[in-house]
């Protein structure tokens, strides 16, 4: 059976800013993951992060509910990452996310927005939605030809990509299931805060 996972060396992220987009790897060069999106428990609904030598760093249990409100991001041993939370009566669809387990407090600000772009307020028909961490904008871009979730790209407010999503291709040629991505990371960007953002794209296009 073929390996899903990609070739190049994982870093690992700074958390100690709730809000950061920056991870405090030295290593300075582009990082890549596999996403399978499929739960590790008998093949529900979540999704599971490979590194790069095949090993679970993310996982997201969603078990029999698909498209749920709420949804955690863990570590491989199940501590909360981002707590991702569907704000209700949103006209195209909001959702907040927020560092570790998210206590309920109403003073509890979320470490990052994702808007859902409504078709008639698009600056562009590739852009899917909107991003917020802290006081920095990105945007969620869908790639030309792309299908809704196989390829899509994350720009900051000057265009830059700081991590793109692809559907999985071995060096064979060979491409996997539509269920199996990959996804690269730009150097000093905090890894777990972009699989959130893809998380959410995913329960937006009801994939997990």
């Amino acid at each position: 059976m073929a390996k899903v996972h990609p070739d190049q060396a994982s870093t690992v992220s700074d958390e100690s800013d709730p809000c950061s987009t920056m991870s405090n790897s030295a290593a300075g060069i582009r990082e890549t993951f596999t996403i399978w999106m499929k739960s590790l428990v008998c093949h529900t609904n979540g999704c599971t992060v490979f590194d790069s030598n095949g090993e679970i760093v993310y996982r997201v249990e969603n078990y029999d509910t698909k498209g749920s409100s709420e949804v955690q991001l863990m570590d491989l041993h199940g501590s909360v990452l981002f707590t991702i939370l569907k704000k209700k009566l949103q006209i195209c669809g909001r959702w907040n996310g927020y560092r570790g387990n998210f206590t309920g407090k109403m003073k509890e600000k979320p470490c990052f927005q994702v808007k859902k772009k409504c078709s008639i307020f698009r600056r562009s028909d590739d852009i899917a939605c909107e991003v917020t961490v802290g006081f920095n904008k990105y945007w969620i871009v869908r790639l030309s030809g792309g299908k809704k979730l196989q390829g899509f790209k994350i720009v900051n407010f000057n265009g830059q990509v700081v991590a793109e999503v692809k559907q999985k291709q071995l060096s064979s040629g060979m491409v996997l299931g539509d269920d199996v991505l990959s996804l690269e990371v730009e150097p000093y960007i905090d890894h777990s805060l972009v699989v959130a953002l893809v998380i959410v794209y995913g329960l937006i296009n009801r994939k997990l």
